[in-house]
């Protein structure tokens, strides 16, 4: 009857296990797996009581989970909960149990073992008669590793409801019930980790979501240009969004930009400083094209949105309007330049110019023959003197921004040094052989052709006969009127790219590259010519004479040297003429306005 009825129980024991197991994988949280691995150690092995230590991070082992079929008075093993043993503790009480299969038995009398620090509830149960009884003191422990072999928790029955120390069929039973166990908890433990995972990420894409908001708003609604530039791929250069700030200060709506790049849009004088601009932490004042054809001057400062996993996405650039600054600094360069009285370059533009075209350098013959008569390919009008309107010289100041009497467009510099260090292919200003000084420089210049040693730069000095009376019969306001009418004159008299500059008072130079002897002595009659006849000013009619001197500059010239020069042959002229001469040098009779 004993033999026939071991099947039975063997059948309805599997059957209990193959339902604790079932809601083993049908807990949902961590928590509740552990609770289900307890209560089916008791329900479905035929325990009293169940408990669960569960490895912590720092590998310590904290009691997690316990269950009694019947709450004991004394508290019972819930007491247990919460409790942490040290890992330490639990491999030497593993070590010292016996082996029975997977599972560790540790008998009373060897109590010993377990540390002070190892949670352990001993109930009221009662003592054993017999060897194989199960003692109150006993313990059976079910360790359950991860697939990785790694120590996942320890599951601790106790008091098998039939008081005999478990049999092989119970222990194997055991046996597959906790490593059903160690799956659940690996699972619930994955699970939980996946859940927390998708939180973050979760949160994270919220935070993303919230930043690309915050970001396509300040984007979108800023009060100056915004742009984005591809930096990748065949659209490399272009713009692949931009604001409405910028749709505005450019005046083109957003889908033509859309088809553009800053290189389409900026000043071709500018293009190379945009060519030069870092993409990171770069910065750059340059024009812009507008739809009206104009251009706008913009502050470019850009910043490089990098990806942290695949590198630079994209470049912002901040487009800042800045014309209302760009006017009022050229407005102050060209009154730091140009006379306020008759709107013609001052004394100091006028050393200026002549420190871009002159060098200390003394011409070689070879230099000489090297320039070949090619000043005015040299110097187109733009970078010459021409720019005596306030458009041309706002173009020619911006370009000079720097350092407007710098080396910009010149070829020398205040520390001395040669053009050629400057980056900058200078042709050499001579004195004509022909003029008065001319031979003690031709010994230098044998071997260039006629061409150059025949042209040079004229610096033609004017000073106005008879004005003093004009200033002191009529006043200061008709000598002022009488200034501006002449320089109108002046201006009108001379070639396209020469320079009409006031020194100050009624003095006025005039310089004139790439000229000779013949043709300067044109430009002094023609300057002449221009001034003498009546001028009507305030319903009178005056006339000034003018006493003209004409003076060359080359190179290896100072500039007083060569305005000095000018000077002494304009004195000449109105000796020569019985003119009033100044008794002393740099006095002026008017110096309004100068």
């Amino acid at each position: 009857m004993e033999a026939e009825s071991e099947p039975y129980v063997r059948l309805a024991t599997l059957r209990t296990l193959h339902r604790v197991v079932a809601d083993l994988n049908a807990a949902r949280s961590l928590a509740g797996t552990l609770q289900a691995v307890v209560e089916g150690a008791v329900h479905g092995l035929g325990f009293d009581a169940a408990a669960v230590s569960l490895v912590r991070p720092d590998g310590d082992l904290v009691v997690a989970a316990v269950w009694e079929l019947e709450e004991s008075t004394m508290g019972g093993p819930s007491v247990l909960l919460g409790q942490v043993g040290s890992r330490e503790s639990w491999d030497r009480l593993l070590g010292v149990s016996d082996h029975w299969g997977t599972l560790r038995f540790l008998p009373y009398d060897r109590g010993w073992a377990v540390a002070s620090d190892i949670p352990r509830w001993i109930g009221d149960g009662p003592m054993p008669v017999y060897a194989n009884d199960w003692h109150p003191a006993d313990g059976l422990l079910a360790p359950m590793y991860s697939a990785g072999g790694d120590l996942l928790g320890v599951l601790s029955v106790d008091r098998p409801r039939s008081g005999k120390r478990p049999g092989a069929w119970t222990r194997e039973a055991l046996e597959m019930f906790s490593l059903q166990a160690s799956i659940a908890i690996g699972n619930a433990r994955l699970r939980a980790e996946m859940q927390r995972a998708l939180a973050r990420l979760e949160k994270e894409q919220q935070a993303l979501r919230a930043s690309e908001e915050s970001f396509r708003q300040a984007f979108e609604y800023a009060p100056s240009g915004m742009a984005i530039t591809e930096l990748h791929g065949a659209g490399r250069g272009q713009l692949t969004r931009v604001n409405d700030a910028l749709c505005r200060l450019l005046g083109r709506p957003r889908a033509v930009l859309r088809q553009q790049s800053f290189a389409d849009l900026v000043h071709p004088e500018d293009r190379a400083l945009l060519e030069r601009t870092s993409a990171e932490s770069g910065r750059a004042e340059l024009r812009l094209s507008r739809r009206d054809g104009g251009y706008q001057w913009v502050c470019l400062r850009n910043s490089i949105v990098a990806d942290a996993a695949e590198g630079p996405s994209f470049l912002l650039t901040h487009v800042e309007d800045i014309e209302d600054r760009k006017r009022h600094e050229l407005q102050l360069a060209h009154r730091a330049s140009h006379d306020a009285l008759t709107g013609l370059p001052n004394g100091a533009e006028l050393k200026a110019r002549l420190a871009r075209r002159l060098c200390a350098e003394v011409p070689t013959g070879a230099a000489v023959a090297a320039t070949g008569g090619a000043v005015e390919a040299a110097y187109p009008t733009e970078y010459g003197y021409a720019a005596d309107s306030y458009a041309a010289h706002a173009v020619h100041a911006a370009s000079e921004a720097s350092d407007p009497y710098g080396a910009v467009h010149g070829y020398g510099s205040e520390d001395g040094r040669p053009a050629a260090d400057l980056g900058f292919e200078h042709v050499h200003a001579v004195v004509p052989e022909d003029q008065p000084g001319g031979e003690a420089w031709s010994a230098s210049f044998r071997g260039g052709p006629a061409a150059a040693q025949d042209k040079g730069l004229a610096v033609l000095f004017c000073d106005l006969d008879g004005f003093k009376s004009i200033n002191d019969r009529f006043g200061h306001n008709a000598g002022d009127s009488v200034l501006v009418e002449v320089a109108r004159r002046l201006s009108q008299a001379v070639r396209d790219g020469d320079t009409v500059a006031r020194l100050g008072g009624d003095e006025f130079v005039v310089l004139a590259d790439g000229i000779g002897r013949e043709e300067a002595k044109d430009l002094a009659h023609r300057l002449r010519n221009a001034i003498i006849p009546p001028m009507r000013i305030d319903g009178r009619a005056m006339r000034v004479g003018v006493s003209l001197g004409v003076g060359w500059a080359g190179c290896g010239m100072s500039i007083e040297e060569v305005l000095h020069t000018a000077d002494e042959r304009m004195y000449d002229e109105k000796r020569a003429r019985g003119g009033a001469v100044r008794g002393a040098r740099g006095e002026r009779s008017h110096r309004r306005a100068g």
